[in-house]
């Protein structure tokens, strides 16, 4: 690999323009060396079209990679760090986690995702910003949400996006004491979002609902739309997520089983014509079988997160649980584990063929510098190549 970016110094604003600017091969085979991949015509160049999510006015890309900043894992300062380096990188987008408490115990932090989001737009100029996903539905009242992105995006003008979901117990019920069945949690969280968007518009909102009465307005609104997208790990979330959000967070998983459940709640919403967002979380590790163990250590309620470890408040004992359920191999069977950059950026592109607009990085590796740099000289110059001029991240 020679010597990382991270050695040489910050990229200069040439870098992020020709990041900005990034055009992708529909299939890539011909430069990754994969088989079964192949241009489209001879010679022929694909380019994705930026598009509108909700109307803003800067558009968060088409086949964009992310970088997943786990605050289960690491410390806030520590994080804010990695987010700086994943936009030096090359990296189109930033996500945090919300959490209030750790998945598991021995992941050791649980920072305050928002005030992350805040202190990386200080230090970054590009790339995207936004949590996957807050809960705006018990510890969050969803008119704080709303003034609290909204605030964001005064800060951030054109950078922010809102991911929301329906919760975890070891967040929701630790905090507040609440956890009603799933239907519930699921009409809340569409009440919520409705609230946000309103109170997003500016006017006053005056609202008597099932589980929130609203009667306020912001004073200081969103100057354009903020792109709201909804989690969702099962077929009726799927189609709840297609009615009522700009976009999708999921899993590769549930996403190539049931993505016909999330089309079919756009198309329900009248939305057939417009462009959507889909979010697919990935997990990826540079090294060996030995670094995915480790990481999977830190990650081993996975398998069972949402049947039934979401109902669980307390993380030491997840963590019992996953240890003497799930086999650490059953962790990481599905994930990228590899040194060779063809492997991973074959892994991205597969998804974006599935209908993707959006793969974020997350790797459950203590040292995330290493993966940072590998994807930034290995791994996003092979997904960049094709747009007909040198690729300027590499030397």
């Amino acid at each position: 690999m020679g010597q990382s970016r991270h050695e040489r110094g910050p990229r200069t604003s040439e870098h992020a323009t020709a990041v900005d600017r990034r055009t992708w091969l529909a299939s890539a085979g011909a430069l990754i060396g994969v088989a079964g991949c192949q241009t489209k015509g001879r010679g022929e160049k694909v380019v994705a079209e930026s598009r509108n999510v909700a109307g803003a006015n800067r558009p968060i890309q088409q086949r964009s990679v992310g970088f997943q900043l786990a605050q289960e894992q690491f410390t806030m300062p520590e994080l804010v760090e990695l987010g700086v380096l994943a936009e030096q990188a090359g990296f189109d987008v930033v996500t945090a986690s919300d959490h209030l408490q750790p998945w598991q115990a021995n992941q050791g932090h649980s920072g305050f995702a928002w005030l992350t989001l805040c202190a990386l737009g200080q230090r970054t100029k590009r790339v995207w910003l936004g949590t996957t996903v807050t809960c705006p539905t018990f510890r969050y009242h969803p008119a704080v949400v709303a003034q609290g992105f909204a605030s964001l995006s005064a800060l951030y003008p054109g950078r922010i996006f809102l991911g929301v979901g329906s919760g975890e117990a070891l967040n929701e019920q630790a905090a507040t004491g609440e956890w009603p069945n799933w239907n519930e949690r699921s009409e809340r969280l569409i009440e919520a979002t409705d609230i946000i968007r309103r109170l997003w518009s500016g006017a006053k909102t005056e609202r008597q609902g099932r589980y929130y009465n609203v009667n306020a307005r912001l004073y200081d609104p969103p100057s354009q739309p903020i792109p709201l997208l909804m989690a969702a790990n099962g077929p009726k979330a799927m189609r709840r997520a297609g009615q009522h959000a700009d976009g999708l967070v999921t899993d590769s998983k549930t996403w190539k089983q049931h993505k016909g459940e999330f089309e079919r709640g756009w198309n329900e919403a009248g939305k057939t014509h417009a462009a959507k967002s889909v979010f697919i979380e990935h997990y990826a590790v540079v090294g060996n079988e030995e670094d995915a163990r480790a990481a999977a250590e830190l990650w081993r309620f996975g398998p069972k997160a949402w049947k039934p470890y979401v109902n669980i408040p307390d993380p030491a004992r997840i963590e019992e649980l996953s240890k003497s359920e799930i086999p650490l191999e059953e962790v990481y069977k599905d994930w990228v584990v590899s040194t060779d950059p063809n492997v991973h950026a074959k892994a991205i592109l597969d998804l974006f063929e599935s209908g993707a607009t959006e793969v974020n990085i997350h790797s459950g590796q203590a040292d995330q510098r290493r993966v940072i740099a590998f994807y930034g000289d290995e791994v996003l110059p092979r997904l960049a190549r094709g747009s007909g001029r040198r690729d300027t991240r590499l030397p």
